[in-house]
């Protein structure tokens, strides 16, 4: 029998050429470490590059990162607080991110120069966000006098709390006098966005069948204005009617500690119409707070608030952070599976082991 012979055959590769010169060295690229006055002095000088090489720092959770984020944002705190905080709520599909992108292309328009820090929502199973809010603003983002800057919101809003705030103070150093704040919408952000903000706005929809939905205390008594967007085409009827159910919603509440009485007016974003009387009632929200004081107490009572936070925050972290702690939680929580302790008993217990 004749050996068999394989179609298949295994052909010499081609000899490769000697580098053009031989003593060549590719070198690794490096590049020096940023430090607290190469951060602080590029923001004063209004360097976007270099603010967004900051918020990324504010953003780490690196430990190695915490010190000198804390150092920067401390050195430009005294070149903050200067602008107007704007805070934008709505449910999904309100027309936020058209709103404000009509609204910050009206202010840039007047020779504001306007951030918009928008939080976006993380995803409980990838832990990751789209963060797309530049692809939905594109007359926005390339604006030279406007900057956005979409953060996640992790698993925890408080995180973005304090993120949120510390970017704040950058932007202001940064030369910005208009700080847009885009909730994720879901709850429990509306309260963490009112507590950094100077007025709150809330965009509703007519229509929609969420005109009782709308009248609820919680929301409502946060917010500063009601728009109703959308009011355009055959749509603007139903936007002047759910007006007219909000007005008379708003009269039923107790006046407000500022002396300020919530408006309700419409708009429609798509259109530009009806955005200057918007900035028209912040700026007149701002002289009468800035004229009676409350204004300036407000923002106090926020930097309080953010100090309690913050303990608050680092509590927990180290508490959970310890290791005799991850330890007995492992225990506690197999009883606890077994049915040997109630929750409440292992929450004791765990307790006592630190304290």
């Amino acid at each position: 029998m004749e050996d068999f012979q394989s179609a298949l055959s295994v052909q010499e590769g081609i000899e490769q050429p000697a580098q053009v010169n031989p003593y060549f060295k590719r070198k690794k690229a490096t590049r020096r470490a940023m430090e607290v006055e190469d951060y602080v002095k590029g923001i004063l000088a209004h360097d976007r590059v270099i603010l967004s090489q900051a918020i990324t720092l504010v953003e780490s959770t690196n430990p190695e990162h915490f010190d000198k984020a804390q150092a920067v944002i401390e050195q430009c705190l005294p070149y903050s607080g200067n602008s107007i905080r704007v805070g934008i709520t709505g449910v999904p599909g309100v027309g936020k991110s058209t709103f404000i992108e009509s609204f910050g292309t009206y202010l840039t328009g007047l020779g504001h120069k306007v951030a918009v820090l928008a939080i976006d929502p993380s995803s409980e199973r990838s832990k990751g966000s789209i963060l797309g809010d530049k692809t939905r603003m594109e007359s926005l983002s390339i604006d030279p006098n406007a900057f956005i800057r979409p953060t996640p919101s992790g698993l925890t809003l408080g995180g973005v709390a304090r993120k949120t705030r510390e970017t704040t103070i950058l932007c202001e150093a940064g030369g910005f006098d208009v700080i847009l704040i885009e909730t994720v919408g879901v709850g429990q952000s509306e309260t963490i966005v009112k507590s950094m903000v100077d007025f709150f706005l809330l965009l509703m929809l007519a229509g929609a069948g969420d005109e009782l939905q709308g009248i609820k205390r919680g929301i409502m008594e946060m917010a500063d204005a009601l728009v109703i967007n959308k009011a355009d085409g055959d749509n603007i009827g139903k936007a002047t009617a759910a007006k007219a159910q909000y007005s008379s919603a708003l009269k039923l509440f107790p006046p407000n500690e500022n002396n300020w009485e919530p408006r309700v007016d419409t708009c429609s974003a798509l259109n530009k119409n009806g955005i200057e009387n918007v900035w028209q009632m912040i700026g007149e929200f701002a002289d009468l707070t800035k004229g009676n004081g409350w204004f300036y107490k407000q923002r106090d009572e926020q930097l309080i608030k953010t100090f309690y936070d913050w303990v608050d925050f680092s509590i927990k972290n180290n508490f959970y952070s310890d290791n005799t702690i991850k330890n007995k939680i492992s225990e506690l929580t197999d009883l606890i599976k077994e049915k040997k302790i109630s929750p409440y008993q292992a929450g004791y217990q765990l307790i006592k082991t630190k304290y």
